[in-house]
Parts: structure tokens; sequence; C-alpha cells
């Protein structure tokens, strides 16, 4: 792990506390030797004004610089704001300076000069206002991939990994938008990510039904046998051992938990309420099926504690974590 280039950390939004765990992270993984060192691609003075006298931080020129400056001060690569920042206030007028730090990450990746993209959270509301057109990171980091599959995002902690088939839309469009080739598609995704990004032989997908009680033979709603049903049996007959359509209040207990590598559900809430229940701190979101590989703490921008040093960085350390291993799994392979 230690001999790949350095993880490259995107700002987020300035306003939120990307900033806030980043300092964090820093503290508690600067005399780890396991820790994979990492880079902020973010306005060095703005960070400073955060900082204060609590962490030092020094600007590099060049990602390779990370490891040497790492055990002493945090690694900015410095990438000016566009606007003024106040802590807690999104401004629309720092999207370009937002979106050109995940633009800096993915390129260096692509480069050889960073071994993954990790990415503290954003704010979407405030890129849409600056005429941001994509749903939101996922997609984003797909476009500058040029990537033709969807994206697929997926939510691990370590008792837990799900896959909600459909992200940003109101639930009503989620359903519409469900098909037997949509599962079968992320699926797949899923169970290849499964093998080479983490180190799972034979996964086994656990497939989520829609309605209560699985629509209870089609008492309760019929797509668990139009939809879901079918995409199981064309997976199964790829060679991917998949199972259900399991009913989604039952699947996510301890017990059940141990029967299953990762969930595909069927849509956003179904998988975020579980892992964020069983895991709300630790929880990671990784994209899958990009050439790179992304990570990201599962929380937002909590503009409500931004600046006042209560956030909690455990999942940006996990994002950290579990992008390393990722990227050391990529290229062993």
């Amino acid at each position: 792990m230690t001999s790949l280039p350095p993880l490259a950390l995107t700002m987020g939004d300035p306003a939120g506390i990307g900033g806030d765990v980043s300092l964090k992270a820093w503290q508690a993984l600067r005399n780890d030797p396991s820790a994979p060192p990492f880079f902020l691609i973010t306005d060095a003075d703005h960070l400073k004004t955060i900082a204060g006298d609590r962490v030092p931080i020094s600007v590099i020129e060049a990602p390779d610089q990370t490891r040497s400056v790492f055990p002493t001060a945090l690694p900015v690569l410095h990438r000016p704001l566009t606007a003024a920042t106040v802590a807690g206030t999104p401004n629309p007028d720092n999207a370009p300076a937002i979106l050109g730090s995940i633009d800096t990450a993915v390129r260096l990746v692509q480069q050889g000069l960073a071994s993954a993209v990790v990415t503290n959270p954003i704010h979407k509301q405030s890129l849409y206002q600056a005429g941001f057109i994509h749903p939101g990171h996922t997609e984003y980091l797909a476009a500058l991939a040029g990537i033709s599959t969807p994206p697929v995002m997926m939510l691990a902690c370590p008792s837990l990994r799900v896959v909600p088939l459909t992200v940003h839309m109101a639930l009503a469009d989620a359903i519409e938008s469900l098909s037997t080739d949509l599962i079968v598609t992320l699926a797949e995704i899923t169970a290849q990510a499964l093998v080479n990004d983490f180190a799972i032989a034979d996964p086994h997908l656990a497939i989520a039904g829609l309605n209560p009680h699985a629509g209870e033979g089609g008492g309760m709603g019929n797509e668990e046998n139009t939809i879901i049903a079918p995409a199981i049996d064309r997976l199964n007959q790829m060679g991917i051992a998949a199972s259900g359509p399991w009913p989604p209040d039952t699947l996510f207990h301890q017990a059940a938990r141990t029967g299953y590598d990762a969930a595909i559900c069927m849509y956003h809430d179904q998988a975020l309420i579980p892992i964020k229940t069983i895991d709300f701190h630790g929880a990671v979101n990784v994209t899958l099926g990009l050439p790179f590989v992304r990570t990201s703490p599962d929380h937002g921008t909590a503009f409500d504690i931004a600046g006042s040093g209560q956030a909690d960085d455990s999942s940006l350390r996990a994002a950290l974590g579990m992008a390393a291993l990722m990227a050391a799994r990529r290229s062993a392979s």
C-alpha cells in the first residue's frame, strides 16, 4: 500500500465540513505508518483560516511531495476559491473551484500521480444554481471518466454493503424506472467489483423486493414476479450467485447479513436507511464501475456545524482506508 502514489482528496463545498474533517483525519493518521498518505486539493489560505494554529499546512507543487510532507503537515495542492466563503453558507460562485478540485483529482489519478480519488461532500443545490447539469458526484465522475455503462453507488461498512438501483430521483420516478435489465446490469457490475476491489472470490448478492413482504405472491404488488425474479434468474444463468426477492424488512438484521456479500436495493432509502442505522459515522460511499477508485464519506456538508470543530471524521478516515485498499488490490491484479 505504501508504495502506491498518494490519495487525492477533494475540497467538497468549502462552506461545509470538508475542511474540518480533512484536518482531523490528518491529525489522526499522520503518525500511523500503515495509514495511506493523502493530499488535499483546496484553497490553502481558506484552509488555514479553519486550521488556525492547530494543524500545520504545507503547500505542495506536485503529488509526489506528499509522502515527505505528510508526517509533519497536511499537504495541500493549492487551488484558489473564486468567491468569499462563510462557514455554513454555500456560495454558488465557488462552483468552478469545487468542480475544479474534482477535475484535478481525476486527472492526477488518470496520469498515475495519485492512486485514488476521495471526495469530500458537495452541496448539489448550490452547484445546480451555478449551472451544474449532473444529478450528483457519481454521475459527474462517470462523465469525466467517459464511461458508457451506468456508475454504481455502493455504501459499505464492515458489516454491510448495499447498492441502490436508483439514486437521486423522486421515489415515484425510481419505481417507474425499475427494469429487469437495470437490475442485471448493476448487479453484474457489483459482483465484478466485489471480486476485483474487495477480494471476494465468489460473491453472493441478495436482491431485495420492492413491496411489503416482497409482494406476498402478488397480493401487495407484482414487481417481484414481473421484474425482479426474472433478473435473479438471468444472473444465476450468468454464473452470478443471486437470491431473492427478499422482504426488505427482514433483509438487514444481523443474522440475515451473514448470508450475502452485498444487497441490491430497489431505491435510495431502502439501501441507505439500514447502513446509516448500523454505522452512521463509519460507512463509506464507493463508486463502482469507474476505471479508477473513488470513495467518499457517507455524510453531507453538515452546514449547521461547519467550522465549529464538532464534525466527526470517522467516515472520511474509513473512506481513505478503503480507497487505499481498493487501489492496492487493483494494482496487484
